[in-house]
């Protein structure tokens, strides 16, 4: 007489192992946000490094064909090929990954300029 075999799991053994499932969950969710945050953080570290050495390059050209250093009003206007999410809305980011230059001019007659480069990561900061 043969005995009867069972192939299935027990509830032990299914417990234990959504025990273990949730265990790597909570230690693997917020590395792949970190990975995520760290990545968007080099990537427009990358950007703004690019775009020094364009401003840079573009003065030094003014300097040698103007005889002084001059910077364009955007220093978005130095780079070759911008961020394919830059916008000239004149506003502040607030889409997914846009990149923008708010100009600041001054009352008076002062060639002064200034402005910021903003920036709207993927999680909206």
């Amino acid at each position: 007489m043969k005995k009867n075999k069972n192939n299935g799991f027990t509830l032990i053994e299914l417990i234990m192992v959504m025990i273990i499932l949730g265990i790597l969950s909570a230690v693997a969710i917020p590395r792949y946000l970190e990975t995520i945050e760290k990545s968007e953080v080099a990537s427009e570290d990358a950007v703004i490094d690019k775009i020094c050495v364009a401003l840079e390059n573009h003065a030094q050209h003014k300097m040698l064909t103007k005889g002084r250093r001059i910077w364009p009003e955007n220093p978005f206007d130095a780079l070759v090929t911008v961020p394919q999410t830059y916008t000239t809305d004149g506003d502040d980011a607030d889409a997914d990954n846009e990149w923008t230059f708010v100009n600041y001019y001054t009352d008076d007659n002062v060639a002064e300029i200034s402005g910021e480069i903003t920036h709207q990561r993927a999680d909206n900061t």
